[in-house]
């Protein structure tokens, strides 16, 4: 069920830039299907809609946002890669936000994981048809990672307030934000295509909302290490749609500093998991 949902996942990037409407349009669309299909099939998600879930959920909808309009301008490859920087932000804010101390060896891999980063923003990447302003787009998928380290925290700690539905409340509420904050500026819509509409549909339904089902299942029996290191699958398949499907070619450094971002990301992963079983 977790490589299940890695796979819907990781065809994100390659959905959003097959479908002719606005990144405004896309973000909004599918995440309003993704919203109805989550409360009808995770009761969880339609309960405990206080304000602090509502907060989270606004750091949800910020990822949701971000990640579509970075995929509109950069390649697939280094919205997701950047996207998943979110473990740096959440090293250099979990002591202030969570009061949770920094583990042994988390600097080496602040420091590897910064490296990542600045791989993106070597020389002047060449806009392509998939990735028309890939300097914007690396920027806003940077504020996409920020966002997801936000939404990860905060459902963290309302984890350590004992509210079980957290997670699938906040995605639920997250989504039903992203559709209504940027809801006026999606409509009129005009130019569109049946086949525009079902990428809408697949990505509402599938990438998001029947993925998200299968992760939460999936990590009901598996430990969370074991399921951290299989999601990693999905930033690695993102960028082959792209190619499969649009002929998209990340560049030189864009593919090495995605290398670093998720090499770092497992060796920490498998580091974390071996110091909690200590």
């Amino acid at each position: 069920m977790i490589l299940s949902a890695a796979l819907l996942f990781s065809t994100g990037g390659a959905a959003v830039k097959a479908c002719h409407l606005s990144a405004l349009q896309i973000a909004s669309f599918r995440s309003g299907i993704a919203f109805l299909i989550l409360i009808l099939l995770i009761p969880s998600a339609r309960k405990g809609w206080n304000w602090k879930i509502w907060l989270v959920g606004l750091a949800y909808a910020g990822t949701m946002l971000l990640y579509v309009l970075a995929n509109k301008l950069t390649t697939a490859a280094n919205t997701i890669f950047l996207q998943d920087t979110a473990p740096l932000y959440i090293l250099m804010l979990s002591p202030l936000l969570l009061g949770e101390k920094h583990r042994r060896g988390d600097l080496p891999f602040m420091a590897l994981m910064f490296s990542g980063v600045l791989m993106f923003f070597i020389g002047h990447p060449q806009p392509m048809r998939t990735a028309p302003d890939p300097m914007m787009g690396n920027l806003l998928a940077l504020a996409a990672g920020l966002c997801w380290a936000l939404t990860l925290m905060g459902i963290r700690g309302l984890g350590k307030r004992k509210r079980g539905n957290a997670s699938t409340a906040a995605v639920a509420v997250g989504n039903l934000l992203a559709c209504l904050l940027v809801l006026p500026f999606a409509l009129p819509v005009s130019g569109s295509g049946l086949r525009d509409w079902l990428i809408i549909a697949f990505l509402g339904i599938f990438q998001i909302a029947l993925a998200y089902v299968f992760l939460t299942r999936g990590m009901e029996k598996v430990p969370a290490l074991e399921s951290s290191l299989l999601l990693l699958s999905e930033p690695v398949l993102n960028p082959v749609w792209a190619f499969l499907i649009h002929h998209e070619r990340p560049g030189p450094w864009a593919i090495f500093g995605g290398i670093i971002v998720l090499g770092a990301t497992a060796a920490r992963t498998l580091k974390a998991g071996g110091e909690d079983d200590d």
